[in-house]
């Protein structure tokens, strides 16, 4: 096995990544521990890591795994961030951060399913000091040296304006920019004229709207869309924002394929925790290849507790006894399994910021039964912040998703009447 040679070209009026003299449109997926395997047997063609060892796999057999079901890899090069604490004024700890960069680029930069480089992952998010696009650039330098046979790019959080022309400003050996937006990549077409950008790029984050983006409760929780309603922002934003743009974007990479906690444990990921496909892996799919599964997953039209949906802001009170519903549509003669839980909320004080670790909140019930059924009783736990959550599985590893937060209060007289008073004014609105 020997390197690959990746090209970026400008062609008249437009950019191409090329491997080996042969155009390569990116087909890609942010991928830590997922199973390489499913994104190829959905179509992709690439995939990106955040960092080159992920504690479980190192950067060669990443890039192997991928070789054999013939991906590439755009290889994440893990930079320190400066809301961690690291200091970019420290001239020995970013020389010493790139001495280690170093060997990771002299040990993977020949193998054959190595696409590019991203140095760093969202460095300017909460960020002050500029020197950080220095180091960036004179990584990209390094790299440049060492490995002319692949392109380097930096993962930046959102697409502002002014945080483009800084970039582009300190970091001119950086070969192309890739932009992380949810909800707001309506805005990146706005974005990158207001910056006067001209270069390529990739989306290297995209997918379900944010839970920063999100509607709220009344009492501070983010709503979640179920996964149909995800599955088709997917479509429309790969479609009317990535794919239409044939001049600068080389492609794009979608979030999550594989699974993770953030705010909850199926925000974010296209797969679920079991190894079940969601509808938005379906219609990667689709995406990807023109073709939908032979199976398609069970669509998610609603959910509700004692008629009340997560837009509704549901109050309990404590010990009560509650019933969920969910609504489905298939078109299939099959007996679909629905799995119900609910879980404490993620405390607040732990929650993420940016991506990182977030611990799993506990689940406090589980419907035990085998149920076959679109309705579930159960009584609503002690006094404090929840969510329902519901799966519906089919008999091919598919399974729609949808929850609910809800606010439990104590069953005292004081607290019965603030439920029903916000009970009354809800359904009002």
């Amino acid at each position: 096995m020997g390197p690959v040679k990746v090209e970026l070209l400008k062609q008249e009026t437009k950019y191409q990544l090329t491997v080996d003299d042969k155009p390569f449109y990116i087909k890609g997926a942010g991928l830590e521990w997922g199973s390489i395997q499913s994104l190829a047997e959905h179509g992709g063609n690439a995939f990106r890591t955040w960092r080159v060892d992920n504690g479980e796999n190192t950067g060669l057999q990443i890039l192997d795994e991928a070789h054999k079901y013939g991906l590439m890899v755009c290889m994440g090069i893990d930079v320190a961030r400066e809301r961690h604490g690291f200091d970019y004024d420290d001239a020995a700890a970013v020389a010493e951060q790139k001495a280690i960069i170093k060997q990771d680029i002299l040990a993977l930069k020949d193998h054959p399913a190595l696409l590019m480089w991203g140095i760093g992952n969202e460095l300017n998010l909460r960020h002050k000091n500029p020197r950080v696009w220095d180091a960036v650039n004179d990584i990209a330098i390094m790299i440049n040296d060492i490995d002319p046979n692949h392109p380097t790019s930096t993962m930046l959080a959102g697409a502002e304006p002014e945080v483009i022309e800084r970039v582009v400003e300190r970091c001119p050996n950086v070969d192309l920019l890739s932009f992380q937006l949810y909800g707001e990549i309506d805005q990146l077409p706005r974005f990158l004229s207001e910056s006067g950008y001209q270069g390529a790029y990739t989306v290297s984050e995209w997918g379900a709207t944010g839970h920063w983006e999100a509607t709220c409760t009344d009492w501070g929780r983010p709503i979640e869309a179920n996964s149909s309603d995800k599955a088709n922002d997917y479509k429309t934003r790969y479609i009317d924002y990535i794919t239409a743009d044939v001049k600068q974007c080389v492609g794009s990479f979608v979030f999550l394929w594989g699974q993770k906690q953030e705010r909850t444990p199926t925000w974010y990921g296209v797969i679920l925790e079991n190894g079940k496909n969601t509808e938005s892996a379906q219609v990667m799919q689709y995406l990807w290849t023109g073709e939908w599964p032979e199976h398609r997953v069970p669509t998610m039209t609603g959910l509700t507790i004692n008629g009340l949906s997560g837009q509704d802001n549901v109050h309990l009170i404590e010990g009560h006894v509650c019933q969920a519903e969910v609504t489905i549509e298939h078109p299939r003669h099959e007996i679909l399994k629905y799995r119900w839980e609910i879980m404490a909320e993620v405390d607040k004080s732990v929650e993420s910021d940016g991506g990182d670790f977030e611990p799993s909140p506990e689940v406090i019930w589980r419907d035990s039964s085998d149920h076959s059924t679109t309705k579930v009783e159960f009584f609503a736990p002690s006094a404090g912040e929840y969510r329902l959550f519901v799966y519906v599985d089919d008999s091919h590893d598919n399974a729609a998703t949808a929850n609910i937060p809800i606010l439990v209060e104590t069953a005292s007289f004081m607290g019965l009447i603030v439920h029903r008073i916000k009970k009354y004014f809800s359904l009002m609105t």
